[in-house]
């Protein structure tokens, strides 16, 4: 799919240019010190692009200063301004910053406000040369999108056109659109309805791929894998973020390689498959753990998901970080790997499924301890859908999928979902997990 070229500083996305790899920071934006000195630190660890949250009118001059102290420096990676809700805010960023993200959706209750306040900032990024994400996430559509096409990635589609017809309109172009979900049948699915119906209408707009609230660790990097990868593979995709609950240094590495193995700069590490009645027989010959990982996510994460196979053997080995050869066939890790993908592509469920936030400077508690913790006590729970999120901008929406949520309200308080609904408030942060447990055993 060949997308029109938007320009975000000195990096251009789309247009046949390679896969732009990005992140966003953890730090409160407020903390100038911390925000500047980790954006240095995602740049040198290859980040082409940085996001920070712009919670308020405050946090827009600390993003100034941050981008002088950079710029200062001779970093010149494109910072991008993460708004909710204020277009205000939004258009106080686009004076400052390369780009803004925004969900314009949010702007207003009333479809028709909202469209003015987006117009109004539309207008300020024409005049500053400031590029706009347009950040639509499953489960945070409201409600005049969803009573039309329910929750749904047709209704993530629809929404998406909506904003790229108004771009249009106001002869705006320097778009860039994402549809974000943690499921990945959800996501995959949103993204090709998009960009069948962009190049229908002729206007393609470069598309930023992501499995959002994709949780940490082996989970969240087979996960967001099997979804980018499912897409790329399509030619779909012109940026991607690889979100975990973790250091976002630690992103970039995944990202970088689903960048440079869709810009055939890398192969696989496979070397033997045998497809019979819908078991992949798959033989590797990895140099490490996490590339035989996201090898094997990118060979058949979009098979499982597209339902041409239904299972995956893996055999052949890598090699530890030690040096020595870990040899795959029949072994417990070779089954542990083909559970974590069947699950990341939404086919089987051998445990809990998790959803997560990679934490933002809107997180004000530990999320990565914490959510780890709810992980250890929650391991019995084969096929509930549990999520742990940093704050209530988003989190409610976006674990729309879960049967139980964890989220931070500030002031080491938390809130404990059942679905959509809270059914605890005001917990004290050392209290929260125990009276989660107590909610979920009492229903069981």
């Amino acid at each position: 799919m060949q997308t029109r070229e938007v320009h975000v500083g000195n990096v251009v996305i789309g247009g046949g240019h390679p896969v732009v790899v990005q992140t966003m920071c953890n730090t409160h934006t407020s903390d100038i010190e911390a925000s500047a000195a980790q954006c240095r630190r995602l740049h040198e660890a290859g980040a082409q692009m940085i996001r920070l949250t712009v919670p308020t009118l405050e946090d827009v001059h600390a993003l100034a200063e941050i981008k002088k102290r950079l710029r200062d420096s001779g970093i010149g990676t494109p910072l991008v301004a993460d708004v909710h809700f204020s277009s205000e805010i939004a258009i106080a960023a686009a004076e400052v910053v390369e780009k803004v993200r925004i969900n314009p959706g949010n702007f207003h209750k009333d479809f028709d406000r909202a469209c003015e306040q987006f117009a109004r900032l539309v207008k300020v990024c024409k005049e500053h040369g400031t590029a706009i994400r347009i950040g639509l996430n499953h489960g945070s559509l409201g409600e005049r999108i969803t009573t039309l096409y329910g929750n749904t990635p047709l209704a993530m589609k629809e929404a998406a056109m909506e904003w790229l017809d108004l771009c249009v309109e106001n002869d705006f172009h320097n778009v860039v659109v994402s549809l974000k979900a943690s499921n990945t049948l959800v996501m995959v699915e949103a993204y090709r309805l998009l960009a069948a119906a962009m190049e229908e209408k002729g206007i393609a707009f470069p598309l930023h791929l992501g499995v959002t609230e994709a949780g940490n660790g082996d989970s969240g990097r087979i996960k967001s894998a099997v979804g980018i990868s499912a897409l790329l593979s399509d030619g779909i995709g012109d940026t991607v973020r690889v979100s975990l609950t973790e250091d976002p240094e630690r992103e970039i590495p995944a990202a970088q390689y689903l960048a440079d193995r869709y810009g055939h700069k890398l192969h696989s590490t496979l070397t033997q498959v045998n497809i019979e009645n819908g078991k992949a027989a798959a033989t590797y010959d990895s140099p490490s753990r996490e590339r035989l990982m996201l090898d094997m996510a990118c060979d058949f994460g979009k098979m499982l998901l597209d339902r041409k196979i239904d299972d995956v053997e893996l055999r052949g080995r890598y090699r530890s970080e030690t040096g020595d050869e870990i040899i795959l066939d029949g072994s417990e890790e070779a089954s542990y790997f083909s559970d974590e993908l069947l699950q990341a592509a939404r086919r089987r469920f051998y445990k809990p499924e998790y959803v997560a936030c990679p934490g933002c400077g809107r997180t004000m508690y530990n999320l990565e301890e914490t959510f780890n913790e709810v992980k250890r006590r929650t391991s019995h729970l084969k096929g509930m859908v549990i999520a742990v999120m940093g704050c209530i901008v988003n989190g409610p929406g976006e674990m729309a999928d879960a049967d139980w949520g964890y989220v931070g309200e500030g002031g080491h308080k938390v809130t404990i979902y059942r679905k959509k609904t809270p059914v605890l408030k005001h917990i004290p942060e050392n209290e929260a997990i125990d009276r989660l447990l107590e909610l979920i055993e009492k229903e069981r």
